[in-house]
């Protein structure tokens, strides 16, 4: 059986939850990601939220906010969904199809982040029927129910 482990990304960058936003968007770029464990420390990484490139423009500069003055606390998603090492790929693709996210992080046995998973490394390990049936699921548009104003 196929495992979280077998298709992570190990040792992903992370942010802690004072890191400004443009540090953040500045360690997307750098390590081409567009989600970022939000961690308590560096040195024992337990995931109190994640960020993404998502959450920066749609927490900040839609409503009007500079997200140069702001931290990943403030944009983050809170609590993060996350799976472990020894979980099977194909839980681990139920939950981001329940969930709708296209990367999750992974924790090891003390829950500490330890890597991530995402489409991408699933396309590159899974048959294309497979991969092709979760991106569809995944990418079904998700409405909000509270209006957004532009201004």
């Amino acid at each position: 059986m196929n495992q979280v482990k077998d298709f992570m990304t190990v040792d992903p960058v992370c942010c802690l939850p004072t890191t400004n936003l443009k540090v953040v968007a500045k360690l997307m770029l750098q390590y081409d990601c567009g989600e970022i464990p939000v961690v308590y420390s560096i040195e024992q990484p337990k995931i109190v939220g994640v960020i993404t490139d998502r959450d920066i423009v749609c927490r900040t500069i839609a409503h009007g906010l500079n997200p140069l003055e702001m931290t990943a606390e403030e944009a983050m998603t809170i609590p993060a969904v996350v799976v472990k090492t020894d979980m099977s790929i194909d839980d681990c693709c139920t939950i981001m199809k329940e969930e709708q996210i296209r990367r999750v992080p992974v924790v090891d046995e003390e829950e500490n982040c330890c890597g991530m998973v995402t489409l991408a490394d699933i396309a590159r390990k899974s048959e294309v029927f497979v991969t092709a049936a979760m991106i569809k699921d995944i990418s079904q548009p998700s409405y909000h129910n509270s209006p957004i104003e532009v201004s």
